[in-house]
């Protein structure tokens, strides 16, 4: 059974294809719904609040032509102690598919070892799979000049400035290895990637492509893109004033591009905090192409269901 867990999931010539959908996709938005879902259920189990992730899902579903289910914690037997494995099982006997926003990414996993049907990282505490592909795409559609093919990552440098131990900066790392992107990640030396996302890259035998320094001028230099995240997750938050004051050197404002490449993008996964992980004026600027990312979750996200789904060629 194809899951969508991590980033490397697909096979590099699956990957191709999946950005070429998504890209066709959007150009010809205006056909659906189409029928790569017709007459599928598909399963949305959330743990964590959403807004991007819920309605470019639930959206995405119905354009592919199927039926989405949302499901939360508070309203299935989850949350009285029902065990994964048993709502697995369960599960798989009703939908076509289902999609989790979760905490854990052992939990994710567990669900999908116990599934039957594809299960679908829509975030963990550790990986953003669906979010990096979208962003892949959206940086391809400004750098390509019209040429998307997934080349144009190639050599290109990414500075992530912030918490660099979390999900985002974990995914990039594993994105650089995959799409040949070079990664800097800066932040303070109390939020450095973890060994889990380390030992991931040498299990797969995947080169890192990363290098973290404390000195966000240095991380900036000559970078094509600049990230960040917000600097308190959800579960996160009794962690908030210190987090808060750790990671105020670096905040992205204007200045911080003066090492970067002219034609630097800013990117934000949303939400944002202006004044905080970053400013106003750079929120305002030519060069912040958040909405972009998106609106590329739903195109994307389109084409890794389609790809998922169990009468596509792309099964296992």
């Amino acid at each position: 059974m194809r899951n969508f867990l991590q980033e490397n999931d697909f096979q590099k010539e699956e990957v191709v294809q999946i950005f070429a959908n998504a890209f066709d996709l959007k150009n010809n938005r205006s056909q659906r719904p189409t029928k790569d879902l017709a007459g599928q259920s598909w399963g949305m189990l959330f743990y964590k609040q959403s807004t991007r992730t819920r309605v470019s899902f639930e959206v995405g579903i119905r354009e592919l032509g199927g039926n989405p289910l949302i499901l939360d914690q508070s309203s299935t037997q989850i949350g009285r102690g029902e065990s994964i494995e048993d709502t697995a099982k369960v599960l798989s006997r009703f939908l076509d598919g289902l999609i989790i926003r979760t905490h854990g990414h052992e939990l994710i996993e567990e669900f999908a070892r116990h599934s039957s049907i594809p299960v679908v990282n829509a975030l963990t505490d550790f990986l953003h799979p669906c979010q990096i592909y979208a962003d892949c795409m959206t940086l391809l559609e400004k750098w390509s000049d019209g040429n998307t093919s997934l080349e144009g990552l190639k050599g290109k440098k990414l500075a992530f400035l912030g918490d660099t131990s979390c999900n985002m900066a974990n995914s990039w790392i594993l994105a650089g290895a995959l799409f040949g992107l070079e990664i800097s990640l800066c932040g303070p030396e109390s939020f450095k990637p973890g060994k889990e996302i380390q030992q991931l890259l040498k299990d797969n035998d995947l080169s890192p492509t990363w290098d973290f320094t404390p000195d966000p001028d240095a991380g900036v230099l000559g970078a094509d893109a600049v990230y960040t995240d917000v600097w308190v997750s959800m579960g996160f938050e009794e962690e908030s004033k210190g987090r808060l004051q750790a990671m105020q050197p670096y905040q992205v404002k204007d200045s911080t591009f003066e090492s970067a490449r002219q034609d630097c993008l800013f990117m934000h996964c949303m939400p944002a905090h202006p004044g905080e992980e970053v400013s106003q004026s750079v929120l305002d600027s030519k060069r912040a192409i958040l909405f972009d990312q998106a609106e590329n979750r739903l195109h994307m996200q389109k084409a890794i269901l389609s790809a998922l789904s169990p009468h596509n060629s792309l099964k296992r």
